[in-house]
């Protein structure tokens, strides 16, 4: 049994032989992913940096920490070293970050980034000055096409925003995920014989347009809707409601981690109770039949 990764805060880290992968990484993509292959160690930063030093350029994230390092650890590194982002780290130069923390914290022997990492006060360091130390071995790894376009988390958020979330995936190399804990709703689902578990969204996380969604919860096959129940005026904001197609589980106050796999409609309002039960039946069964056709990553 592979051992769970081992998560270490930056001024935790005692120095050892280490081939480590550095970046943001906000969603894993595949081109993360080329980043991080080879890799034993993983060097991130939390919170985002942009959070810091421009937090109105702040994008919505793609995932929060929990799934960062869930997916990471899916990619067999065996530590995720991350640095406390804040304004005393945010000065560090670039010289300063490769001599005080690769080198004499982290004994890098190994270092990889993708084309376009930058780092240290200003952004001022970059590949190559990486590539020029000769006290560890420096790959610089190439933008990662996906459909004929670089991936990026920029393309990904705008693909989750419209709820495509087959060519997000292929961007992603797994399925777009939410999670959050499940919280006490109007009970409309149960009164209408779907009960749902439903999540209200972290503002700061992308999420999937409004629409209904064949998913898996907790890996359960499922029904989502995401938006704003336009049937009835319940003056709420924005939720995630997960039906678990044939599951039975009492799930309040318990995490939910929902994998998006295809957009089966568009929100919709109905004239009646009784056409969306009939909808709900229709996109249950949908959502069961893409569930079952599904092939995981």
């Amino acid at each position: 049994m592979v051992p769970p990764i081992e998560v270490t805060s930056l001024p935790d880290a005692g120095p050892r032989p280490r081939r480590i992968a550095i970046g943001t990484f906000d969603g894993v993509h595949r081109g993360h992913r080329a980043v991080i292959e080879e890799a034993d160690t993983v060097l991130t930063f939390d919170p985002h940096p942009l959070e810091v030093l421009h937090p109105p350029a702040l994008p919505k994230l793609i995932m929060p920490f929990s799934v960062k390092r869930d997916v990471i650890e899916g990619l067999g590194v065996s530590e995720l070293v991350v640095i406390p982002f804040d304004e005393k780290f945010a000065k560090v130069t670039a010289e300063g970050f490769i001599d005080q923390v690769l080198i004499e914290k982290l004994g890098a022997e190994w270092v990889s980034v993708g084309e376009n990492f930058r780092f240290g006060a200003k952004a001022q360091g970059d590949p190559e000055m990486l590539t020029s130390r000769p006290e560890f071995e420096t790959r610089v790894v190439p933008l990662v096409e996906v459909d004929g376009e670089a991936v990026s988390s920029t393309r990904i958020r705008a693909l989750v925003a419209a709820g495509d979330m087959e060519a997000a995936r292929r961007c992603l190399g797994a399925p777009f995920m939410v999670e959050g804990t499940v919280v006490a709703g109007d009970q409309r689902g149960r009164e209408l014989g779907f009960p749902t578990a439903n999540i209200v969204p972290d503002d700061r996380l992308a999420i999937p347009g409004h629409g209904v969604y064949a998913a898996f919860a907790n890996g359960v096959p499922a029904a989502v809707n995401v938006g704003v129940r336009p049937t009835f005026e319940t003056g709420r904001g924005v939720l995630i409601e997960t039906y678990l197609i044939d599951h039975e589980e009492d799930l309040y106050g318990t995490e939910l981690r929902v994998a998006f796999v295809e957009r089966l409609r568009g929100e919709k309002r109905f004239a009646g109770v009784e056409d969306l039960i009939a909808q709900m039946r229709i996109d249950v069964e949908d959502a069961r039949r893409v569930c079952a056709s599904f092939q995981r990553p």
